[in-house]
C-alpha cells in the first residue's frame, strides 16, 4: 500500500524520514511516496479538498495550524519539532534593529506564512489581535532561505524585518543581519514552558490498524536517525543542497530540531501545546481546539 507523505524540506524532517527514504528499516509492507513543501504549503496542502486524490495521509504542518484541520487530522506523539528556551528569530538590519526593540507597531515582517506557528507566536507576544493586528506580516517564502534575506535587503520591499525559521536561524548574522528577538526564548518567559513548532499528522479516516502500522513505521525511522544512524545521517545531509554546509552547522541545528522531543512531546511538550493553542483562540487568531495525541 501506497502512503502519501508531506514533509518540509528542512534538515530535520529529511532526517527523520530518511530511513524510511533509504530503506533501511522494515516499512511493514507500506510504501511511502514522500513530497517536500515548504511550511505554509504544507499547512494549505492539509486544509485543500481540491486534490482528487484526497489529503496526504500524513503530513507535516505548523502547531498553530493544527485547529484548522483537527476534525481531518490527529497530532502523531513524535515527529514534533520543540523548542526550549530558543526558536524562531525575529531579525533585521543593524540599522532598524534598536527601534523594532522598542516597537513593532506599523512595522512590515516578512514571515514564513500566516498560518505557522512562528506568526502566531509573535503576534501573542506582541500582544496583537486580529482588531489590533501591531504590525503587517508579509508572506515570503522560506525556500530557499536567502528570499528572506533578500527581501530584508530590498528597498523595494520595504520590509522592516524578517522573522526566520528552520535553518535561517543558524545563518542570519552570515547574512548581516542581527537578533531583535528570539521568540522561544519570550515565549519560555511568558509561560515556563517549551514552544510547540511542527508536528506530525495523521488521516483520522484511515483503517485503524493502518493508522497504527504508519505510527510504529514513522516512529521506527525517527528513532533509527536519532539512535542508531546519527552520524550517517548528518553525512547524507551534508551531500543534499542546502544552507547548512558544515558537520557543526548541520550537529547543531538537529540538537535543536529532531531531538528527544521529536520521538516523545513529553508532558511539557503537550502542555505547551495545549497553551499555545488556547491562547492563540483566546487572542482571537484560532478556533478553540481540544487536542488529542496519538501515543
Amino acid at each position: 500500500m501506497k502512503i502519501r507523505c508531506a514533509i518540509s524540506p528542512d534538515a530535520d524532517d529529511r532526517f527523520m524520514f530518511r530511513a524510511i527514504e533509504l530503506g533501511l528499516i522494515d516499512t511493514e509492507g507500506l510504501e511511502f511516496a514522500i513530497v517536500a513543501r515548504d511550511t505554509e504549503a504544507l499547512n494549505y496542502t492539509a486544509s485543500d479538498n481540491a486534490d482528487p486524490r484526497g489529503p496526504p495521509a500524513l503530513t507535516a504542518v505548523s502547531i498553530a495550524h493544527y485547529p484548522a484541520i483537527a476534525a481531518r487530522y490527529q497530532l502523531l506523539n513524535h515527529g514534533g519539532s520543540v523548542g526550549r528556551g530558543y526558536g524562531p528569530v525575529l531579525v533585521a538590519r543593524p540599522d532598524r534593529v534598536d527601534a523594532l526593540r522598542r516597537s513593532l507597531h506599523g512595522a512590515r515582517i516578512a514571515v514564513p506564512g500566516v498560518t505557522t506557528t512562528a506568526c502566531l507566536t509573535l503576534r501573542l507576544l506582541v500582544g496583537a489581535t486580529p482588531e489590533h493586528p501591531v504590525f503587517t506580516p508579509i508572506t515570503v517564502p522560506i525556500t530557499p532561505p536567502s528570499l528572506t534575506f533578500d527581501a530584508l535587503n530590498d528597498p523595494a520591499a520595504a520590509i522592516d524585518a524578517a522573522l526566520i525559521i528552520h535553518e535561517g536561524r543558524l545563518t542570519y548574522r552570515d547574512a548581516g543581519f542581527d537578533l531583535v528577538m528570539d521568540i522561544g526564548e519570550r515565549w519560555e518567559a511568558r509561560t515556563a514552558l517549551p514552544l510547540p513548532l511542527g508536528g506530525n499528522v495523521l488521516l483520522r479516516e484511515l483503517d485503524p490498524a493502518l493508522r497504527a502500522t504508519i505510527d510504529r513505521v514513522v516512529r521506527a525511522s525517527i528513532e533509527h536517525a536519532l539512535v542508531r544512524d546519527r552520524e550517517a545521517a548528518i553525512a547524507w545531509l551534508l551531500e543534499r543542497p542546502g544552507p547548512l554546509r558544515t558537520r557543526a552547522q548541520v550537529d547543531t541545528y538537529l540538537s535543536l530540531y529532531a531531538n528527544a522531543d521529536t520521538l516523545d512531546y513529553g508532558v511539557d511538550g503537550r502542555e505547551g501545546i495545549r497553551r499555545l493553542l488556547d491562547d492563540g483562540a483566546a487572542a482571537g487568531w484560532l478556533a478553540p481546539c481540544t487536542v488529542d495525541v496519538l501515543c
